[in-house]
């Protein structure tokens, strides 16, 4: 019998998968796993429970936001050893999960984890640190760290919204050297990010296009200060529309980029807070992790289409 370690926010959404957890772990056991369960008892506890097991499992299967996802990645990223990661998406926006085409309905992400394909996956480092799928600074970026639980559980996505309408009349900007492929740019910035994904915040097409997870590179925008309320409404408005304005926007794909600035500037991972950095070096691990996705988009989520499923 094959054995799985199943990790799982409890508190995770609107704790939705307290209702049918019994049902969860048939699923498991009917795909021939004996099944360890682990509930998460405070923050940074997955990833705890990740780096320390010492038994031998063939899959992890997580479930929570994409906080849990990030704490289990990088726990697994700091083992010898790695085992395939099984997601059941609970939380309040689930980009990564989305992008993957992990389904939302928990029955049916639930028996993707046993049943789908591991796919191996581009993971982010961070300095010393790890992300899936986003490093950020600026506007907005300390959202999600800052929006109450139980907010968060009530209204949803629309929590993180009304959180972040405080911040549109006060917004800092800073300037950053940023080095990439032999590129520098050095300029004011309100806003940046390094992603693996096809939706940032619930935001699809701000993160460009043709966006594959496995091809050791990252999609990266950056947002310049804007001179004046016109410029700004300019910004405001493309973010709203989803729309990339190159008059106050780079975009740009980089497999190993630098930020350096005068000032120490808070980050964001994966939606978690990263601590403040005055100089911040991001590379692509590439094909570093593999995450269990539905085997019918596997084709769309590579670089190497149909030859990832023939190995």
């Amino acid at each position: 019998m094959k054995k799985m370690l199943f990790v799982y926010n409890p508190r995770a959404g609107r704790e939705l998968l307290k209702q049918v957890l019994s049902d969860i772990i048939d699923i498991f056991v009917k795909a021939d796993y004996e099944v360890v369960i682990y509930p998460t008892q405070s923050y940074h506890d997955a990833y705890r429970k990740i780096v320390a097991f010492e038994e031998e499992y063939d899959l992890i299967v997580c479930s929570g936001g994409d906080g849990t996802i990030d704490e289990v990645v990088t726990g697994m990223m700091n083992r010898e050893k790695r085992v395939p990661i099984g997601y059941i998406p609970t939380g309040t926006t689930n980009d990564f999960a989305n992008s993957l085409k992990i389904p939302r309905d928990l029955y049916a992400a639930a028996s993707n984890a046993v049943s789908g394909f591991p796919f191996p996956c581009d993971v982010g480092r961070f300095n010393d640190g790890i992300f899936v799928y986003v490093a950020a600074f600026g506007l907005f970026t300390d959202v999600s760290y800052e929006t109450d639980q139980t907010m968060k559980n009530l209204l949803g996505h629309l929590a993180y919204v009304l959180e972040g309408a405080k911040k549109l009349f006060n917004v800092p900007s800073y300037r950053i050297r940023v080095e990439h492929d032999g590129e520098i740019i050095t300029d004011e910035f309100i806003f940046g990010m390094v992603t693996n994904s096809r939706s940032v915040g619930g935001f699809r097409s701000m993160v460009g296009k043709d966006v594959k997870f496995d091809d050791g590179v990252f999609e990266v925008t950056l947002i310049r200060r804007p001179k004046n309320p016109i410029e700004l409404q300019e910004i405001i408005a493309s973010l709203l529309i989803e729309q990339i304005n190159t008059d106050h926007m780079y975009t740009f794909k980089a497999k190993k980029i630098s930020f350096e600035s005068e000032d120490e500037i808070p980050w964001t991972l994966d939606g978690e807070n990263g601590g403040t950095h005055d100089y911040v070096e991001i590379l692509n691990d590439q094909k570093a992790i593999q995450l269990v996705v539905p085997e019918k988009y596997v084709s769309r989520l590579s670089i190497d289409g149909e030859k990832v499923l023939k190995k």
